[in-house]
């Protein structure tokens, strides 16, 4: 019989758990006005703020309520993530400006961006998320087409340094995408299970990512994780952005045939027809996108 969620409160915030937690370590951190807990990575996030300074707090240790798992694997897992945030620092990355353990977890610390999620889940569950007006992700789809190229061009960028930086990308989808609608800068978050290349599906269907971003080998047991899955994940975010998701028809496209064509080959089923890399991939987005 499952028990009964703990209510918790924090500041201005309250939020459920399975179990009793301490969080008194955060005190120290700020005033927390925000709480992401509804996430099944076994993580619980909190915005904080202090002396006019806020940031964005991951910690792992507690067990949130859609976290099924073990506590210690997803401290385990954090604390793996966090050389990733410094091997692969970017402009267009969150950046990690401290971590540590507590008595009964690990905490990464990160500039806050006031940018918004474009898988806002929690709030914009199911066909929410497409036709609600605050919904980020139909804003986000409302936007100019040229806005939109802009924003793919940050995302692909990135890729390219992952890439340059010897890592394949794992569970990147557009829950990892943050935009700021009244600058219109794009911020890439949560690359906490990105990977060394070249490396391997060890985990068959249940591999990290979202379905609707997912290559085949990422649902195959022992199948190669490397540059070509990156080349897919970069082409069903294109078709997630100014397409019709996993919906490939021309007829939900709305950026031009040459970069619908660059798209579609992305996404190939058969690894040996797309592209070798992400860096090609942009080389031949760029020219399609030129003409």
């Amino acid at each position: 019989m499952k028990s009964l969620p703990v209510k918790c409160k924090l500041d201005h915030v309250s939020f459920e758990l399975q179990e009793q937690h301490d969080f008194e370590w955060l005190q120290s951190l700020g005033t927390v006005f925000c709480v992401f807990d509804q996430q099944d990575s076994g993580n619980i996030s909190f915005g904080v703020e202090k002396n006019g300074t806020r940031l964005f707090v991951k910690y792992a240790g507690c067990r949130p309520m859609d976290y099924s798992g073990d506590p210690r694997d997803a401290v385990a897992r954090l604390s793996a993530a966090v050389p990733l945030y410094k091997t692969l620092e970017h402009p267009h990355l969150i950046k990690l400006i401290n971590h540590f353990e507590t008595r009964d977890g690990y905490a990464a610390v990160f500039e806050w961006f006031k940018g918004e999620c474009l898988h806002s889940h929690w709030l914009f569950a199911g066909d929410a998320k497409h036709t609600h007006p605050d919904s980020p992700y139909c804003k986000f789809k409302q936007l100019p087409i040229e806005k939109r190229l802009r924003s793919l061009d940050v995302i692909y960028e990135f890729h390219k340094h992952v890439e340059s930086k010897g890592c394949v990308a794992v569970d990147f989808y557009d829950g990892s995408i943050l935009y700021d609608f009244s600058t219109d800068v794009t911020m890439i978050c949560d690359i906490d299970f990105y990977r060394t290349a070249p490396s391997v599906n060890d985990l068959g269907e249940n591999f990290w990512g979202a379905v609707r971003s997912k290559s085949p080998e990422e649902f195959t047991l022992g199948a190669p994780i490397d540059a070509r899955t990156n080349v897919f994940t970069m082409g069903a975010i294109a078709f997630g952005l100014l397409g019709g998701e996993m919906d490939l028809s021309f007829s939900k496209w709305e950026a031009g045939r040459s970069l619908y064509e660059v798209a579609l080959r992305a996404v190939s089923k058969e690894r040996e027809q797309r592209y070798t890399s992400v860096s090609e991939f942009k080389y031949a987005w760029d020219a399609a996108l030129i003409s």
